[in-house]
């Protein structure tokens, strides 16, 4: 039985008409000038030309609930009227000056980011982007423990430059290029994982690795408590403090890769580690903290955002979850918050990827007004991490367009 046509909900924002070159001569300017390497969802490529809060809007002035957030880049949603007040405010004050001189700006930011933080994490250090941030950490770890070697996940990923290439850990991220030093430890992931949600018996390979495969030190450990790009993978209930305490015991430092799942995104807590109940040596954080341009903490407490992404994902997920018992083809909904995952798989037995029929399904629903994520190793993993600011009405006609798409198979 086919489900009913979903319907954008309302929405009170109508874009300026687009004068500028069309989708194809994008795609051809793209293909000419820039690498090969960037590559488009969706057989026929999006041109987004306008945004406003959840949604984006195209070339015709047609409009999309972004269901993806820019790869859970924007928090607080499109244009938000106080970022863009703030960027401009500054931008007629002075744009760039250096660290070299003093500007109350950065110190301020300095000091709240650092009252959001457990423990003694008080100093920050500000980088340009998530993978920088990544290597950094690393380095660090290096350099105060005198050690070289660094524990990572299967399945991970840090970025894609020289060191944290070898800390991801994915071969479809990785390059024939020389990664020395980084061991990768068993995935907890509780849907395709050997020990399924027993944390403490996948930290026993941290502990393995330190006495097989090191000299017995180590420098650090990273993780993500939920894999963004490895498929919105949570990690298996009471990893992290077994696989810290491992660490911790010979001298490492645990680093939290929060550049994802951090700053209220999973909506039960600001920090993604928190989840887990430790406290971290070093976190390394990007995307959510500035919603694609620098900075945004403010917003993000002003209008409870985090507490919406709890409401609201909670929400999602339970809808998702009901989706699961209708449609096969739907083998796990993990995550949390606003940061959840739809696994399709062909065969819930043999958990067999679904990766044609997820560019299908995320092609109609492009179609219907839904844009979404994949990711996971096979690319069989709908991302669904949108702006904060997601409404229920939104999370039902993301649902709804899911549902639709499918009973068209």
């Amino acid at each position: 039985m086919i489900s009913p046509v979903p319907k954008l909900p309302p929405f009170d924002y109508s874009p300026p008409p687009y004068t500028g070159p069309s989708s194809e001569q994008i795609l051809a300017k793209r293909k000419q000038y820039l690498s090969p390497s960037l590559f488009h969802f969706y057989s026929k490529p999006l041109n987004v030309v306008d945004g406003k809060m959840q949604y984006l809007f195209d070339e015709n002035g047609r409009r999309y609930l972004d269901g993806f957030g820019g790869i859970a880049t924007v928090c607080c949603g499109h244009s938000h009227p106080d970022v863009v007040d703030a960027v401009v405010k500054q931008l007629n004050r002075i744009q760039h000056s250096t660290v070299l001189y003093l500007n109350h700006v950065i110190a301020d930011f300095a000091e709240a980011l650092a009252s959001k933080m457990p423990g003694n994490l008080k100093v920050v250090f500000f980088t340009n982007s998530g993978t920088e941030a990544n290597e950094l950490a690393l380095m660090i770890a290096r350099l105060y423990t005198g050690c070289q070697d660094i524990i990572s996940l299967r399945n991970a990923y840090h970025g894609n430059a020289a060191g944290t290439m070898g800390a991801t850990a994915q071969s479809i991220w990785k390059f024939n290029v020389i990664q020395s030093g980084v061991h990768h430890a068993l995935n907890p992931d509780p849907y395709r994982g050997v020990f399924g949600s027993d944390g403490e018996m996948y930290a026993k390979d941290v502990q393995d690795i330190i006495d097989y495969g090191t000299s017995g030190h180590v420098a650090g450990f990273i993780s993500e408590a939920i894999q963004g790009v490895g498929g919105i993978v949570e990690m298996a209930p009471d990893y992290l403090p077994a696989a810290y305490k491992s660490v911790k015991k010979v001298g490492g430092l645990c680093i939290a890769d929060e550049v994802q799942v951090g700053f209220g995104r999973t909506g039960s807590h600001f920090w993604g580690f928190e989840a887990q109940g430790v406290v971290p040596d070093i976190v390394t954080m990007a995307k959510g903290i500035g919603n694609g341009i620098p900075l945004v903490l403010k917003v993000i407490e002003k209008e409870n955002l985090q507490e919406n992404a709890l409401v609201v994902g909670s929400h999602l997920k339970k809808r998702l979850t009901e989706l699961k018992d209708k449609y096969e083809i739907i083998g796990d909904v993990r995550g949390r918050g606003l940061m959840l995952g739809v696994e399709l798989v062909t065969d819930r037995q043999r958990k067999t990827p679904a990766k044609a029929e997820t560019l299908h399904i995320m092609d109609q629903m492009k179609d219907l007004g839904v844009l979404v994520g994949k990711g996971g190793f096979y690319g069989n993993v709908f991302r669904i991490t949108p702006p904060l600011c997601f409404t229920k009405e939104d999370a039902d006609f993301l649902v709804d367009a899911m549902d639709y798409s499918m009973s068209k198979m």
